[in-house]
């Protein structure tokens, strides 16, 4: 099956708001086996829409469209759909029912514009919607599928995942099942990574192995297809291991695991505490560990310290110290983090200091970037990076090299870590 993802929208063409549909609908495609050839997007117009949808068809027998499903008069998915293809709008009761509850549990007036989101094309199937108001909806014509989802991601993602895509694996597979897991690396490049499993990549059949790479990560997703789940998790198991064989060093992790959500993971694990003082990253380390839940057993405190005054003030770094080696140092940021970790009695403490960017600062070029790292009671191991990128770009990248170095110091050092 062949798809094309048509987002329907003014607001993406004006760039006020960014297509993240049609990636998250990509991904949940290609774990079906479903090739995405197309992405499509046109404005709240229906003759472009129309247009759209014929060229569309003309390369894909599975159309997803996105937006265009609420109740103002931009909103013309549903009925250009409908006009195109010959087929009548009909109300469909259960959405009308989840519409009225919807305003009644408000305590707001339901406008008559608002039974507009109840309708979908005769003779589809309802896709629930359990976070919004307007339903979605799979309709079979001509040997061609057109799937519709609103617009809103906290509304299409729930419902794709959860209504449409078993729906389509069953399409597909004719009882079989097809399982995918993905395996994510950190300290590798795309290249370097696809140049060591070359071999898998050319003689791939079944389980598919196809490489991705992004924000510095890069990953490998294993899609096996078989007649039972257990025959697919067996076929998918032994292709992990064999590229584990080769590469093994550099994975982190598995499907939705993060670097942060594995460092907090593998904190836990072994009773591990941890702070940390912060200069460009101002506070972003700690941000992106507090996102995993439980991390308050792991995660004691930390510090902001942007100015080289904070970090003599609050920190007690010397002032000889900035004077000789400078804010952005392999010296300062190992201080930082011995620092820390004594202030907040932790077995870990973690300095982050460098040059984010535009400009450059402290005689340091752009993208000079120090993590200094203590652990108990050893002297405390610094990393240098050198990166290429936007200002938040280089911040964020530098907390991912932070968890990366971090779990590979606690591996090395017997700490026990999961896959």
């Amino acid at each position: 099956m062949n798809a094309e993802i048509l987002a329907v929208g003014s607001e993406l063409l004006l760039g006020q708001i960014t297509n993240t549909n049609a990636r998250f609908i990509s991904n949940q495609l290609s774990e079906l086996g479903i090739n995405v050839f197309y992405h499509t997007v046109v404005g709240d117009n229906a003759k472009r829409l129309e247009q759209a949808i014929e060229v569309a068809e003309s390369r894909a027998d599975l159309i997803i469209f996105s937006g265009g499903l609420g109740p103002t008069k931009d909103d013309l998915t549903k009925e250009t759909i409908a006009r195109h293809l010959g087929v009548s709008l009909e109300s469909d009761e259960v959405a009308l029912t989840h519409i009225e509850q919807f305003f009644a549990k408000r305590g707001r007036p339901m406008t008559e514009n608002n039974r507009k989101q109840a309708l979908i094309l005769a003779g589809s199937e309802v896709l629930a919607n359990h976070h919004g108001m307007a339903p979605g909806m799979i309709f079979n014509k001509n040997n061609r599928t057109y799937i519709l989802l609103p617009g809103p991601p906290k509304e299409l993602e729930p419902m794709f995942q959860f209504e449409a895509k078993p729906k389509l694996a069953a399409m597909l597979n004719d009882g079989g099942i097809i399982a995918s897991h993905v395996m994510r690396f950190y300290g590798i490049g795309e290249a370097e990574l696809e140049d060591q499993v070359q071999d898998i990549l050319d003689a791939q059949t079944n389980p598919t192995v196809a490489p991705l790479a992004s924000d510095g990560e890069v990953t490998l997703r294993v899609t096996a297809k078989a007649e039972t789940e257990q025959q697919a998790q067996q076929l998918i198991a032994a292709k992990v291991a064999e590229i584990q064989a080769i590469v093994g060093e550099h994975q982190y992790g598995m499907d939705d695991d993060s670097l942060a959500s594995k460092t907090v993971e593998m904190l836990l694990d072994n009773n591990l505490t941890i702070a940390a003082a912060e200069s460009l990253t101002a506070g972003l380390f700690q941000s992106e560990l507090a996102e995993i839940p439980g991390v308050g057993n792991a995660l004691i405190g930390g510090i902001v310290t942007y100015a080289a005054e904070a970090k003599i003030k609050h920190l007690g770094i010397s002032q000889g110290l900035i004077d000789t080696h400078g804010v952005v140092s392999g010296e300062c940021a190992a201080a930082m983090a011995s620092a820390v970790q004594k202030q907040f009695g932790t077995n870990i403490g973690i300095g982050l200091t460098g040059e984010a960017g535009p400009t450059a600062h402290d005689h340091q070029p752009v993208g000079t970037v120090w993590i200094g790292i203590a652990i108990n009671d050893e002297e405390p191991l610094t990393y240098l990076l050198h990166l290429s990128g936007m200002r938040n770009t280089n911040r964020l990248r530098a907390v991912k090299f932070t968890c990366h170095y971090l779990m590979q110091l606690l591996e090395e050092r017997g700490y026990t870590k999961r896959y």
